[in-house]
């Protein structure tokens, strides 16, 4: 999806998404008081504040923004977090809430999912949308990383009908969703995790890779070969201070058919998503 800047979405917008087109077409003379999202901030933990910067940037100018950040909440405390996700959850201004983790020590992540409304849960946080995922109905949204994996495939047109799909890496932010939107399109699915025995020769006998294990460079050329996609959903920064992913790409590019790059792959797309997210919470409340 082409992000321009725009204010508020017609009806006929709202369409365009459902049917699937790439593109959102600007108009400059909208009213405010279009799709709107909220931003938590609850840590500057590098992984986190790297995310942040992807998916904050292209969204300025797009959407009319609510933007919470810790220091002005002052969630320094559970209760704090909780009392911000209820008030997002009950306010009709805004159709979607963006809650950055991991959260810090002091928070009880079951607790603080549960807090927020499953139709605002544009990023698949709590166990509503997760449930949605893997029930194949329309509750909450999916995990925005896990979704650009399979937009991704999607949109090159790799076969996943009948195909053999290895995903590395089991979190519900990535793996687990990754791995049922792959059932979902008739793929035999393998969900490998850390502790996964001959993971070299495991990923070798499949014909599509989607790694997110969270561990820089951990899949080398020894767990590929020819004819293979690989979706690298990792984001590292590296001793040069180059980010990268976990999948050693100059290792791999020559030996696979197609592989994600780091930067400029699946983070990017996962903006895309997020961006759909909104609009598409915002057809819903406005029940088109």
């Amino acid at each position: 999806m082409a992000v321009t800047a725009c204010t508020e979405v017609r009806p006929d917008d709202c369409r365009a998404v459902k049917a699937g087109r790439k593109t959102f077409a600007p108009r400059r003379d909208r009213p405010a008081g279009g799709p709107c999202r909220c931003v938590i901030f609850c840590s500057s933990s590098g992984g986190t504040a790297l995310c942040a910067c992807r998916r904050e940037g292209p969204l300025r100018g797009f959407l009319a923004d609510k933007l919470f950040a810790a220091q002005q909440l002052h969630v320094h405390e559970a209760a704090g977090l909780e009392a911000a996700l209820a008030e997002v959850s009950a306010d009709d201004s805004i159709h979607g809430c963006l809650l950055f983790r991991p959260l810090p020590k002091q928070f009880d992540d079951r607790t603080v999912r549960a807090a927020l409304a499953p139709e605002k849960d544009i990023d698949g946080i709590t166990d509503g949308s997760l449930a949605g995922v893997f029930t194949n109905t329309d509750l909450g949204y999916a995990p925005c990383t896990a979704q650009a994996c399979l937009e991704i495939l999607k949109h090159y047109n790799v076969p996943l009908s009948g195909k053999r799909a290895v995903v590395v890496g089991r979190s519900l932010v990535v793996g687990k969703p990754a791995a049922m939107m792959l059932d979902r399109e008739n793929a035999t699915v393998t969900l490998c995790n850390s502790r996964t025995r001959n993971l070299p020769e495991v990923c070798r006998q499949a014909d599509i890779v989607v790694v997110a294990m969270g561990k820089m460079g951990a899949v080398g050329a020894d767990c590929l070969r020819e004819g293979q996609t690989v979706v690298d959903v990792g984001i590292h920064v590296n001793e040069e201070g180059k980010l990268c992913g976990d999948v050693q790409f100059a290792a791999a590019e020559p030996v696979v058919d197609a592989i994600t790059p780091v930067p400029g792959g699946v983070g990017t797309v996962t903006t895309s998503v997020l961006v759909g997210h909104v609009v598409q919470a915002a057809c819903k409340k406005a029940g088109v």
